[in-house]
């Protein structure tokens, strides 16, 4: 069924490069276990009830306003994510090398944040330049010598995994600074909880819908050591022109706390203060969605009307905290992703047990030379590029894109790493000829604290477009609810399947 709809949707071509990839749902023409209910379904469902179900969700999600928002191409810029009904299935198995992988990465992660404001012993020891740290613009000076409470640098990070084979698992990017999607995770948990409640029941699915709660447990262990209630905790948001403000709205309403502008709020005394009907409410923690530029007007960009004039001064007080801290974007930097490794090793003294992508470094003389000798096979990014801008895809670019490519990197080769173009693992996915392979990777939340907080699951981000491998949503993306099968589910290994 499968590989007849995927050869009638992709073509020859498309299907090949597909068939290169690790396939997720099929070992050869045999089903994976953990797919057994999927395919049994997708064999009992006509094309007609497919397509019916897939409007409906569409509908759904028209109905509940989850959009995000791209600026870049004119007219309304409002978009609805592209949503895909059928499910990405982990089983239990799986889940777990990753869940340790990714406690083992936000403690290293965190502690190279905390050391870098610190005595920086990483790079003392030679283990990561200097350069990376003291001449990154997301390095912020102000930050040196201050420690949050707890030690906590990055509360919430997203960490972007790929899949290149049945036990082969790499992070392609860290974004400790403030991760996006997580609303799409649950909505679209909601979203197959309405659709296919039959399906689901069967299958022995991990939930999800505690990420509120454990994002609110997770920000209260936050608070500074001078609130000794309960504390007030507040979303700060740039506005609903910001491309995640449904998001921002979103996740204040599930955590039951106040979604706030700058205007909101104010500092008095060294005290960050809410406006409210009933006077000045005293705040503890705030859960920060814009960027360290804009946070204070006093410290940062005089020109930003979105921040609150003096909160780094209370928050270098200790009367408030800031989640995630100010200066963690330099951990999200693609120019230090290829230490994060060596960070492991350094602060944990473990070995990774998620690898990274292999990294050619353009401000390396010789890294620079082989990129620019293989160009055409290679994915180079931006260093401090998010969303699939400023990015090239070899393979998929004509020679006048490369050799355009080729002298922005020649430029300001600091700026460019580059990767090999991965195969990344392919599920099946409802496109408008039929179900096809299409390309996915894979975001899960990581809540840091007083402990580690991980939900069972995470965004699956697809590449709609034939034989694409760029999955962000600006880029034409989609998404997909991502099932974790817990250990007692029928279909999962651990419980006797075949």
């Amino acid at each position: 069924m499968y590989e007849n709809e995927a050869n009638t949707a992709l073509g020859a071509s498309a299907v090949e490069r597909s068939r290169a990839a690790f396939d997720e749902m099929f070992d050869g023409r045999s089903v994976r276990p953990a797919y057994d209910g999927i395919a049994a379904w997708l064999t009992g469902t006509s094309p007609e009830e497919r397509r019916l179900k897939a409007r409906e969700a569409e509908v759904l999600f028209r109905r509940i306003g989850i959009t995000f928002a791209v600026y870049t191409e004119g007219g309304d810029p409002e978009r609805l994510i592209p949503f895909d009904i059928i499910p990405r299935i982990l089983d239990h198995q799986t889940w777990t090398l990753l869940e340790r992988g990714l406690t083992q990465r936000i403690k290293a992660l965190n502690a190279f944040l905390l050391d870098t404001y610190g005595n920086c012993e990483i790079a003392r020891a030679g283990r990561i330049p200097w350069s990376l740290i003291l001449e990154n613009e997301s390095f912020r000076p102000e930050m040196q010598g201050f420690s949050p409470p707890a030690g906590a640098f990055t509360h919430v990070a997203g960490i972007d995994i790929v899949r290149t084979g049945q036990s082969e698992f790499y992070v392609l990017e860290d974004n400790c600074r403030t991760p996006s999607g997580v609303s799409y995770m649950l909505e679209n948990r909601e979203a197959m909880l309405r659709l296919f409640p039959e399906l689901m029941s069967s299958h022995g699915i991990a939930p999800i819908s505690r990420y509120p709660e454990e994002l609110l447990e997770t920000l209260r262990d936050a608070a500074p050591p001078a609130c000794t209630g309960e504390p007030t905790i507040v979303l700060l948001t740039p506005g609903q022109y910001n491309s995640a403000y449904y998001e921002h709205s979103f996740l204040a309403d599930e955590m039951g706390i106040e979604l706030v502008e700058g205007v909101d709020l104010f500092v008095d005394g060294g005290v960050v203060f809410m406006r409210t009907t009933e006077g000045p409410k005293r705040v503890d923690v705030i859960y920060r969605r814009l960027d360290d530029d804009y946070l204070d007007p006093l410290t940062f960009r005089s020109d930003s009307s979105l921040g609150v004039p003096g909160l780094f001064g209370a928050y270098r007080s200790g009367t408030v905290t800031i989640a995630n801290a100010v200066g963690t974007g330099i951990a999200d930097d693609k120019g230090v992703y290829p230490f994060v490794p060596e960070m492991i090793r350094f602060y944990l003294g473990e070995e990774p047990l998620l690898g990274n992508v292999h990294t050619w470094r353009c401000a390396e003389k010789d890294d620079l030379a082989y990129v620019l000798e293989h160009l055409p096979e290679l994915v180079i990014k931006e260093t401090r590029g998010s969303g699939g801008y400023g990015m090239l895809v070899g393979p998929c670019s004509t020679r006048e894109e490369c050799a355009r490519f080729a002298a922005k990197i020649r430029a300001t080769p600091d700026d460019y790493i580059a990767q090999p173009t991965l195969a990344l693992s392919t599920c099946p996915t409802f496109v408008d000829s039929g179900i096809a392979p299409r390309h996915v990777d894979l975001r899960p939340f990581v809540l840091y604290g007083r402990s580690v907080r991980i939900v069972a699951g995470g965004l699956t981000r697809v590449a709609l477009r034939d034989g694409s491998l760029v999955v962000n949503s600006s880029q034409g993306g989609g998404t997909k609810d991502t099932w974790v099968l817990e250990a007692g589910s029928p279909l999962s290994p651990l419980a006797g399947g075949r």
